[in-house]
């Protein structure tokens, strides 16, 4: 009960209410809801457009129910009683994805609780507070701590967790929609599962701006019985986000990633914005971007790099020059697409497809944040398909429709690092813990089997494994409950706790060889600026004098000296060997089916660039156009090999799947294929065999080709044989604590943890192929690295309706996936020279007609 009077009207503590009439504010219609919803003792989802007040609408529960304990508890003092409103332990518990939102939280928080003269502790907790500072959290926790969910996961396994939340009242989870879809969401899941045994009274808020089915993450914050409330802002609250494609002279590329052919139009806008973001998808763009951007720029624009691998203190000093108005532009990954306020964005820009509405909204997000202006966004395709996908992207963040991940089942890995946990903090009973973690909603299917199964891993490591005693880390007592078998393994579990497996990453810092004074270099000296990191794999892939772009420079590699690359600044304009790639987003099924859409209704065509309006004019002549219920399949000949190209639009993931899955068939067929590709719109398989001449003579050759029961023995025969099973089972068997990569006073290489776990693996797979951890790769590879969900559900939805188009040459829908094939291994500008020269040339085969062929040339002159 809140013993500070509130005003009828708004529900505000008088203090709340000045505050806001100072600043010429009125709380929001949401604000108030959300407060109401809190104070009745409901979890709440607020879903809310950026700019709307979000964040201060899930503090403001929290902020008014402690300013009213700390005045009950002083009026209690002045009086002379003992104080028994004062708060034990932690109050509200704030989660979030980011380490450096909870440190901008934190920062956003201080102006109004001065302002306010709340007395109320609020602290941050991540990987970078120091240790003294966490053991003094524990000892004396603030009101209100704002961390991340390993964080989290660390606290409730402590042996003190009942005096550090035993009296937690609220829970806000901030980008709720981000972690909700995830294993991180899974973790955190289990640990509020805890909480809620630790705290009975204990409510959650959920924040997010994009959400695809509320009702989903309703139920993720509270349960299937008592799901939380729904609290909607007006989105009338924020202004539409105003976004277009960007108009270029240099007609569009056939394929490639790179948006050179953009370059003036990027950096013009730049010059005419204050700081603009330019966001890209890999790592990799990001650099060559970068690269691309300072070599041109003759004004000394202001332009920073901004990436998951560059060094944090390097990240730090973008981001503070963010915030203090001292850049023009940054070039970014998703590491800054999340909710931060980093200062006046005027405007972002995603080079090349979005693949994702959500995804595109999330990244506008981070524009202006003044209610009474729009947003505003570029898109800037990369080639003639990201324009199709950018278009609908613009039509769906335009209708204000959502394509996030959707809630799935939780991961039963994380299920086994959860347990333990539970063991180091204190003993369980396995049938309390089991009704405790069906209560977290990713859980509630869990049967009571897997639950076993799970418990035994942790336990012994399962039947085929329970004679190690390595394996053995938690024990049964005499009184029926579980407890870590011994203090080594509860240190081992903190060291490695969490959900993100990362590829093993050496530093990359300066050095250079050692001159010995006779004309020769000696040992390789390193000692300089760490400059960030890279994978293991990548650096391991160099040889001496090999140059790379990395961090916005060109480096040459010297050596690998223990765990650091050392490098040197070269002079070279462009890099030898390729950057490393980091991952792609899948295009989401719900642009794919806009995309389909938009290629079935030519009256749509009028709103894109003339070169891909007439491109689909000559594909629908000379060939088909992919329905948004069929799958058209092309067959010919080039250059003495025979090619299928179809067009599902489901993602490259699906198509590389697809791809491998043929060739297996293909081969059974005797038609000898040689190798595929994929992209996201389109895949091609080649061979020496005639697939069009067998499909001629066997009417249902493609519609076998394409069933769907290849996801049956030829999925299974092909994972067994294949690679992709060992690396997730690896990320598994880590996850769920069989292979440690961090020791006290050491770090597992990636060789030592691939060969542990490789031989584990086929050990299972020969004496318990229904071991818990095999179960748990297998769902990750086909959600994750396979999409066979969406694979299937493709293959059953264009069952009967596959389209085969036989045709004499190339088609002009096909150039673009034909120009994939063999280009990873060339970079720079010799990679755009080689598409352009194989393009014409592609260009001028495909229909044979001179139109076709005459056109294109004539777009260039005429800057189309």
């Amino acid at each position: 009960m809140n013993p500070i009077p509130q005003n009828a009207e708004t529900g505000l503590p008088p203090r709340f209410a000045r505050w806001f009439d100072a600043r010429g504010w009125r709380a929001r219609d949401h604000q108030l809801d959300l407060l109401a919803t809190a104070q009745a003792g409901r979890s709440a989802l607020l879903i809310a457009p950026t700019g709307a007040g979000k964040t201060l609408a899930g503090f403001l529960p929290s902020l008014v129910e402690l300013a009213g304990m700390k005045m009950a508890a002083v009026m209690e003092r002045t009086v002379g009683g003992k104080p028994t409103t004062a708060s034990h332990g932690i109050h509200t518990l704030y989660i979030s994805p980011l380490k450096a939102l909870a440190v901008d939280i934190a920062r956003n928080l201080d102006a109004p609780m001065a302002e306010m003269a709340l007395p109320i502790r609020v602290e941050t907790r991540t990987g970078d507070t120091p240790a003294s500072r966490r053991q003094r959290q524990r000892r004396d926790p603030p009101d209100i701590l704002l961390t991340t969910p390993e964080q989290l996961a660390l606290l409730i396994a402590g042996t003190d967790v009942r005096h550090v939340f035993g009296g937690l009242r609220r829970i806000i989870i901030d980008e709720l929609h981000a972690l909700a879809p995830t294993k991180r969401g899974d973790l955190l899941a289990l640990g509020i599962a805890r909480l809620r045994k630790i705290a009975p009274d204990l409510t959650t808020i959920g924040l997010s701006a994009t959400v695809r089915d509320p009702d989903d993450l309703a139920a993720w914050l509270g349960s299937r019985e008592t799901p939380a409330d729904i609290v909607t802002a007006d989105r009338a609250l924020a202004a539409a986000p105003v976004i277009r494609m960007l108009e270029t002279q240099s007609p569009l590329p056939w394929a490639g990633h790179t948006a050179r052919h953009a370059l003036p139009e990027i950096y013009h806008t730049i010059k005419q914005n204050r700081l603009s973001l330019l966001f890209v998808n890999t790592r990799m763009q990001a650099e060559f971007l970068f690269r691309l951007l300072w070599d041109m720029n003759d004004d000394n624009l202001r332009i920073a790099l901004h990436h998951g691998s560059l060094d944090v203190a390097q990240r730090r000093r973008v981001e503070a020059a963010m915030s203090a108005g001292g850049l023009d532009a940054v070039v970014c990954t998703s590491t800054l697409d999340l909710g931060i306020d980093w200062g006046d964005v005027d405007l972002v820009m995603n080079i090349g497809a979005p693949k994702g509405a959500s995804r595109l909204l999330q990244r506008i997000g981070r524009a202006n944040h003044r209610l009474d202006e729009p947003s505003k966004a570029i898109l800037v395709p990369s080639n003639r398909f990201e324009v199709l996908e950018c278009r609908a992207a613009i039509d769906a963040a335009e209708a204000g429709a959502q394509d996030a991940e959707v809630v799935r089942n939780g991961a039963l890995d994380v299920l086994a690092q959860h347990i333990l946990g539970m063991a180091v903090s204190e003993a369980f009973s396995a049938d309390d813990l089991f009704q405790e973690i069906t209560s977290a909603a990713p859980y509630a299917d869990l049967t009571r089997e897997d639950f076993d199964a799970v418990l035994d891993f942790v336990a012994t490591g399962g039947y085929a494994l329970r004679s190690y005693d390595r394996f053995a880390k938690i024990r049964l007592r005499k009184d029926g409950l579980w407890r870590v078998a011994n203090p080594q393994i509860a240190q081992n579990y903190r060291m490695n706790i969490g959900t993100i497996v990362e590829a093993t990453m050496l530093k990359v810092r300066m050095g250079r060889a050692r001159s010995t004074g006779s004309g020769h270099t000696g040992p390789i000296r390193s000692g300089g600026r760490v400059l960030g990191e890279v994978e293991e794999y990548f650096a391991e892939q160099l040889s001496p004098g090999d140059t790379f772009a990395f961090g916005g420079e060109i480096l040459s590699f010297q050596a690998i000296v223990e765990n650091e690359v050392v490098v040197a600044r070269s002079m070279a304009t462009d890099p030898k060997v390729p950057s490393y790639g980091g991952s792609r987003f899948p295009l989401s099924t719900h642009l794919a089916t806009r995309v389909r859409s938009m290629l079935e209704h030519p009256e749509d065509w009028a709103r894109l660039p003339d070169d891909v309006h007439q491109w689909l004019d000559i594909q629908r002549e000379v060939s088909l156009l992919p329905g948004s219920d069929n799958l058209l399949v092309e067959t010919f000949q080039r250059a003495g090999r025979h090619y299928l190209v179809a067009y599902p639009f489901e993602g490259r993931l699906a198509h590389q799947t697809l791809g491998m899955l043929l060739t297996r068939r293909l081969e059974r067929a005797r038609l000898k294929p040689l190798g595929f590709v994929g992209t996201d719109y389109a895949f091609c398989v080649w061979g020496a065999g005639d697939i069009q001449a067998r499909a001629a003579l066997q009417p249902n050759f493609l519609a076998d080709l394409f069933s769907a029961d290849m996801l049956g023995d030829d999925l299974e025969e092909w994972l067994a044989e294949s690679s992709i099973m060992k690396r997730t089972f690896r990320n598994a068997a880590i996850i769920a604590g069989m292979i440690e990569r961090r020791y006290p006073g050491m770090e597992k290489k990636a060789r030592a943890v691939t060969m542990s776990s490789d031989l584990i693996y086929d050990v299972l797979r020969r004496h318990q192929p229904d071991h818990i951890l095999l179960k748990a790769a297998r769902a990750d590879a086909a959600t994750g690295l396979l999409d066979i969900k969406r694979l299937g559900e493709m293959l059953l939805r264009v069952r009967g309706r596959i389209i085969h188009k036989p045709l004499e040459r190339v088609s002009p829908l096909a150039i673009p996936v034909i120009l994939e094939i063999g280009r990873e291994a060339v970079s720079g500008e010799a990679a755009d020279a080689l598409l352009e020269e194989a393009a014409d040339d592609m260009i001028a085969e495909a229909n044979g007609a001179a139109e076709w062929s005459a056109a294109e040339p004539a777009n260039r002159q005429r800057g189309r």
